[in-house]
């Protein structure tokens, strides 16, 4: 039982360390994640403190997973680690059988797991902690000093979630990484089949509602008052572009995307996701950046999700002349994992990506 308790022990504690340190590798991404388990959960009143739930979680991963190698404090341990190994798998099957969440972001963006991989991946761990939990007592620490190890691993895990956050993730596994050619990743990948959807037409007549397609809508009874309009997911493809939602438009509207990915020009875009909560200290980079563009040596877009009269207070406020476009916020957030983030295009090809406080 002894060698089957250890190699358990070694699967275990390593699995949490790797896990942790790849969510380390880019604490925002898994804020992001929990932001949109608490939405479905209805939760959302913790979504402000999304960030640093994320940082204590893969602190203690890290933590967790190095005590239960060194087999130090096993009976504190080995309760912690079967209390986040359920938590995590009610949240692996939550979202795997409410269908409501594709992706747990168990090891982050950087390796993919489906939501059924996810589940019984946490179930087999579960059962292996809970052996551990069982002979917990039996379990003694590997040799003197494995509290200093376990110190060491602390200071270790939140320093590198400091400088990621402080800088950008050293590893980037996200589509908008430094070589990827965002045109490309806007198309599906060969021989995939896309997700056909129909445009659905909702109409209220007497209090009732009831949804019309393109062919059968009542355009000649003006008793039917339109509501809305919504694309129906009528058949599901087997695969979904890297990038999809990149879309670029300017204040009236207009689409700028097609231009901005085919201009011959050096392309920079400050991606700003919330002027109201842009960091400081990049102000002089930006208007050399900008004194350039004056020169026309290069295009700037400011590229951001706030709204018009946000960006005016901000441009205002910072001495920006260039012009900004509007996209998805969750696009931002991917593209750039600080807020704001500088990335160079050129002809689409992202040449260069900087956190605000790395900005050349």
């Amino acid at each position: 039982m002894k060698i089957i308790l250890n190699l358990l022990r070694i699967i275990v504690g390593v699995l949490f360390i790797f896990s942790g340190l790849i969510k380390a590798n880019d604490p925002l991404g898994l804020s992001y994640k929990m932001d949109e388990f608490f939405e479905v959960l209805h939760l959302t009143f913790l979504s402000p403190y999304s960030l640093a739930f994320s940082i204590i979680m893969n602190a203690f991963e890290i933590i967790a997973g190095v005590a239960v190698l060194v087999g130090y404090r096993m009976r504190i341990f080995s309760v912690l680690l079967l209390l986040l190994i359920i938590f995590f798998t009610f949240l692996t099957g939550y979202a795997l059988f409410s269908g409501t969440i594709r992706e747990c972001g168990c090891f982050g963006d950087c390796i993919k797991l489906t939501a059924v991989e996810t589940f019984w991946k946490d179930v087999i761990l579960l059962v292996m902690i809970l052996v551990i939990f069982f002979y917990r007592n039996s379990i003694q620490p590997l040799f003197k000093g494995a509290g200093l190890v376990l110190l060491i691993s602390a200071v270790f895990s939140f320093g590198i979630q400091w400088y990621t956050l402080k800088h950008l993730p050293f590893f980037d596994c996200l589509p908008y990484k430094v070589g990827n050619n965002i045109s490309e990743k806007m198309k599906l990948p060969p021989g995939a089949t896309p997700d056909v959807y129909e445009m659905m037409f909702i109409y209220e007549k007497d209090g009732q509602q009831k949804e019309f397609t393109a062919d059968n809508y009542p355009w000649s009874d003006s008793t039917w008052k339109f509501v809305d309009r919504k694309d129906k997911l009528i058949k599901k493809g087997n695969a979904e572009p890297a990038i999809k939602d990149f879309i670029l438009t300017d204040a009236d509207g207009v689409n700028q995307t097609e231009a901005v990915l085919a201009e011959t020009k050096p392309v920079y875009l400050f991606l700003v996701l919330n002027v109201q909560k842009a960091g400081s200290g990049w102000d002089e980079k930006i208007k050399a950046l900008q004194q350039k563009w004056k020169d026309q040596q290069i295009v700037v877009y400011g590229v951001t999700a706030s709204t018009k009269e946000e960006i005016a207070a901000f441009k205002q406020q910072h001495g920006l002349e260039f012009p900004f476009v509007q996209m998805d916020g969750v696009a931002i957030k991917t593209a750039g994992r600080s807020n704001p983030c500088l990335i160079l295009l050129d002809k689409g090809t992202i040449k260069g990506k900087w956190h605000y406080n790395d900005i050349p």
